[in-house]
């Protein structure tokens, strides 16, 4: 079905709106970090107090166009519940088989930009080249290259590759980041997106890189590991007022 991006008000709870808004806004930041990659790539969220529910965004919508009212919510099985709206069937199978493994997880990321696809192919992994690669390799995993469209099976080695990290880099395709806040799955996806980044840039430089020092290094993944409580509120609160002065649409 092509996509409309006609507003659908969802009767919800007042926490569902909530998380719609959040949602909604996680994809308006990836417009302005320039992650996006046409109409691909998705964001999902646990519906609160819904925990097999999911919203996710509309197939066929660019991520300017998202909004908290035109989001699509699902269960786990893949039966939409509401919006008028398809969907990226592997873009649903790869969200439902985080949510249904992580019950503490509540929104997760998956992109695909220039960077993290580059690193995706490279043998050697994620460098320990840089302060955004080490903060986030207590908490990376990595998964073979597969068809997500293949179904449960994948599904289950997908979140079995998983475990209890944050991160994981999918071998030529791109990452997955997840986080039981919206701030905290951003803050992750961020420190791993920049750490790609960069070691594209040196890679590219052709000079020989270096990597800090060992008590350096486990300083910094120590720091970057998941904490008790969810992290990344002061950078959420920041980025949403940004949203807030350059178009507050999200919220509609």
């Amino acid at each position: 079905m092509e996509a409309s991006t006609r507003e659908i008000v969802p009767e919800c709870s007042a926490q569902e709106w909530q998380a719609r808004i959040d949602l909604a806004a996680l994809y308006r930041v990836f417009v302005h970090f320039g992650w996006t990659d046409l109409t691909y790539t998705h964001i999902s969220a646990r519906v609160p107090g819904e925990p097999e529910h999911l919203l996710i965004n509309p197939y066929g919508l660019l991520f300017e166009e998202i909004t908290a009212s035109n989001l699509n919510k699902m269960n786990l099985e893949g039966k939409v519940l509401s919006g008028a709206h398809g969907y990226n069937k592997a873009g649903h199978l790869i969200h439902s088989a985080v949510l249904k493994a992580r019950p503490e997880i509540d929104f997760v990321i998956h992109s695909h930009t220039r960077a993290s696809a580059a690193v995706s192919a490279m043998r050697c992994g994620l460098l320990p080249i840089s302060q955004h690669a080490n903060v986030v390799r207590e908490t990376l995993a990595y998964h073979p290259y597969a068809i997500a469209d293949e179904g449960p099976e994948e599904c289950a080695r997908l979140a079995h590759d998983l475990g209890e990290k944050y991160l994981m880099i999918l071998h030529n395709h791109g990452v997955l980041a997840c986080g039981r806040t919206a701030g905290e799955a951003f803050l992750y996806h961020y420190f791993l997106e920049a750490a790609c980044e960069i070691q594209v840039d040196v890679v590219r430089s052709g000079e020989e890189w270096i990597a800090p020092g060992e008590e350096a290094v486990e300083g910094l993944a120590t720091w970057g590991a998941p904490r008790s409580k969810p992290w990344g509120d002061v950078q959420w609160k920041a980025l949403l007022r940004m949203l807030e002065r350059k178009d507050p649409s999200f919220k509609n």
